[in-house]
């Protein structure tokens, strides 16, 4: 009797999609410690700070309310008045909120978009460094992923200029994050305007702006692209809870975008997975319009993590490591390393040079190859400072062992 492989029951789609590197980097750590080794997990983009008291507060409150219903699809009127109030006082963004739309996460924000908007053949650019699950979404829906790539010279920061040269007329939506995963880096206000004039000259593209890291941000106030008017009615704004509220796990991302976008978004949402759940939207509502202040001091904990990993990094001979404004990551270049063996093991690229860290020293680090950057890594440093220290002292030690 003749059998089917599994691989030929997987749809092609699937085949042609990669796994996330962090994701998967995160894994091998975890099969490591549960071998009984000792690793400092440095790969993941998640704060290691708790939920805020008053916002768990407010979800047991919830509950105990009855808010364990479906909600609609587009999110709770509560919440996205809260969103739309947001929007208004920190970004200068005017979203109705019939322009919003509550997703499980802002990753499905960004999936809900290319799926909304993308026909077979459509170009988006990609600013490069990028997030890596960016790619392989436009991908999904049936996109050209464009990547235009700026180096650790220009701070990892793509120009207008660039951008321009990049357009053609298959060009849909230009998707970007700032600050940025995996480099830290923030757009300036000037550098956004120089994006919002090209952008303005295109009537048929829009702008993706991922902000999830708003308020990680270490110069002054967070800038959104939106709040330009020469590009005020093409701009979809991207944002979460899991970043500045510490809530990774309560899955929770929203939008503000032109009504029809959100429409359309809210649509292809009602298809995959409706709702996001009712009592964390309520929490997520109360982390919006109350106390602010254990965010700040996130913010404040994790500027002096980055000025204690750089300086530690900056000892390093070889890694070249420039100064980010925000996120939790800092993006060293490592090409000095490439070529370089360890016995007989060769670091043949950025992948090998984080696997020979991952098995010699016990550190969990992000090839910067999957972030559009070969010959770079991401590390995190949402992690304490003992832990930071030690995984640096071990990086160091490591790869003062090649030659």
């Amino acid at each position: 009797m003749a059998t089917t492989s599994s691989k030929a029951k997987i749809s092609e789609r699937l085949l042609n999609m990669s796994q996330s590197a962090t994701i998967a980097m995160a894994q091998m750590a975890r099969d490591l410690t549960a071998k009984g080794h000792n690793v400092i997990s440095l790969s993941l983009g998640e704060p290691d700070f708790d939920t805020p008291d008053h916002i768990k507060e407010a979800a047991k409150q919830a509950l105990d309310d009855g808010y364990t219903k479906y909600t609609p699809v587009n999110g709770l009127v509560e919440l996205r008045e809260a969103i739309s109030t947001k929007f208004k006082r920190d970004n200068d963004l005017d979203y109705a909120i019939d322009e919003i739309v509550v997703s499980n996460g802002a990753k499905q924000s960004i999936a809900n978009i290319s799926l909304s908007l993308l026909n077979e053949g459509d170009e988006v650019i990609i600013l490069t460094p990028y997030w890596v699950s960016y790619f392989e979404i436009v991908k999904l829906g049936g996109g050209i992923p464009v990547p235009v790539f700026a180096g650790i010279d220009k701070d990892y920061k793509v120009t207008a200029e660039q951008i321009e040269a990049a357009i053609t007329d298959k060009t849909r939506f230009i998707l970007f994050s700032s600050p940025c995963n995996p480099t830290g880096s923030v757009y300036s206000y000037e550098e956004l305007e120089s994006i919002a004039n090209v952008v303005a000259k295109y009537d048929d593209i829009l702008i993706v702006s991922d902000e999830i890291y708003e308020y990680i941000t270490f110069v002054g106030k967070h800038i959104s692209i939106g709040s330009f008017p020469a590009v005020k009615d093409r701009t979809i704004t991207v944002n979460g809870f899991a970043k500045g509220f510490a809530m990774t796990g309560w899955r929770l991302g929203y939008m503000g975008a032109p009504k029809w976008v959100a429409a359309a978004c809210a649509k292809m949402q009602g298809q995959f997975t409706s709702g996001a759940n009712a009592f964390g939207q309520k929490a997520a509502a109360h982390a919006l319009m109350s106390d602010m202040s254990p965010t700040y001091k996130m913010r404040e904990a994790f500027k002096s993590r980055k000025a204690l990993v750089i300086k530690l990094l900056k000892e390093i001979p070889g890694f070249n490591v420039n100064d980010p404004d925000g996120a939790f990551y800092v993006f060293p270049e490592i090409s000095h390393y490439i070529g370089k063996k360890y016995n007989e093991e060769v670091i043949g690229n950025d992948a090998d040079f984080c696997m020979y860290l991952l098995k010699n020293c016990h550190v969990a680090v992000v090839q910067g190859s999957a972030f559009g950057a070969p010959g770079c890594f991401r590390l995190s440093y949402a992690a304490s400072e003992e832990d930071l220290i030690e995984a640096i002292r071990r990086i160091k030690e490591c790869v003062g062992k090649l030659s």
